[in-house]
């Protein structure tokens, strides 16, 4: 799930939109983005975006759109 709350973040969506999507509330959101950047190392959401991308973890991620096949990145929030 924490790969999704990454690449919906990518999207744009913010924390309170992505937990309605998934289900969770958007406190629970907040958790696992901050549990992500201190496993990661990273400070602030946009180096945790810059990881996930070194990761490989956006490829097919468009923001605004959904999962596409390629691995080119949309224009980022």
């Amino acid at each position: 799930m924490d790969i999704m709350i990454i690449r919906l973040l990518h999207q744009g969506l913010g924390d309170a939109a992505i937990g309605r999507r998934l289900g969770i509330g958007h406190r629970t959101v907040q958790r696992r983005v901050q549990r992500v950047m201190d496993r990661w190392g990273v400070v602030g959401r946009v180096a945790l975006g810059a990881r996930a991308q070194e990761l490989g973890l956006l490829g097919g991620v468009r923001a605004g759109g959904p999962l596409v096949t390629d691995n080119r990145l949309g224009n980022s929030a």
